[in-house]
């Protein structure tokens, strides 16, 4: 099943509640949350506050995303903020294992990410104890950037790692998705597809994500 998690970094902030339901009747399957520290990406977005803000109006599962360094120190608040999903950098987290494990512990499913330079051998250890890989295809940071053609061969590489080794993780892809790229994209592999801009920019938000599931629902 195709999944699409609209990114809330890309968002009207003053119309948080609204906007949110609007992509869950387009169909949306989670709702991303990117938190950044502006210190592990040149950026700061929001914390536990927002995401916690978000659960209270959304009827589908958040998917957090920390782009932060240090994340072993936040992971308890996200987790009370009501993440369903929580994703750490592989370049951020030291004790991977232990990181990992923690946010399991609490409950929650659990999730790595590693950005465009980072080769996905690097995952190679920790990828039967993860629910969810994320392959970020820009360099995360901001929204609005051009996907980078190279991490669908990523996307290839990890969709065979789990076929012949019988893991269950999720396969997700953020940065550049659009209804101009998304069917190529679905085609490597990819499960969940993370899109801010392209969703949240859109006319109707709401026919975007419709279009979006739309041309991922045959793969």
């Amino acid at each position: 099943m195709k999944i699409i998690a609209p990114s809330i970094l890309s968002a009207d902030f003053s119309n948080l509640s609204q906007q949110i339901k609007a992509v869950e009747l387009g169909g949306a399957g989670l709702i991303h949350c990117d938190v950044m520290d502006g210190h592990f990406v040149p950026n700061i977005t929001f914390g536990p506050l927002i995401v916690n803000a978000a659960k209270k109006v959304s009827s589908v599962p958040l998917d957090v995303h920390l782009m932060i360094e240090n994340p072993d120190n936040y992971i308890e608040d996200f987790v009370k903020a009501g993440a369903d999903y929580l994703t750490v950098h592989q370049e951020a987290a030291i004790h991977l294992n232990r990181t990992i494990s923690l946010i399991k512990d609490l409950g929650c499913k659990a999730g790595v990410s590693i950005n465009p330079s980072t080769p996905v051998e690097a995952l190679s250890e920790i990828l039967p104890f993860v629910d969810l890989v994320l392959i970020m295809s820009v360099n995360p940071g901001f929204g609005g950037q051009k996907f980078i053609p190279q991490t669908l061969t990523k996307v290839e590489k990890l969709f065979n790692l789990r076929k012949y080794n019988g893991y269950n993780f999720l396969i997700e892809i953020d940065g550049g998705v659009s209804s101009s790229n998304i069917k190529e994209i679905s085609k490597s592999g990819v499960d969940i597809f993370v899109a801010g801009s392209a969703v949240f920019n859109a006319d109707n938000i709401t026919e975007k994500v419709e279009e979006l599931k739309n041309l991922v629902s045959g793969e």
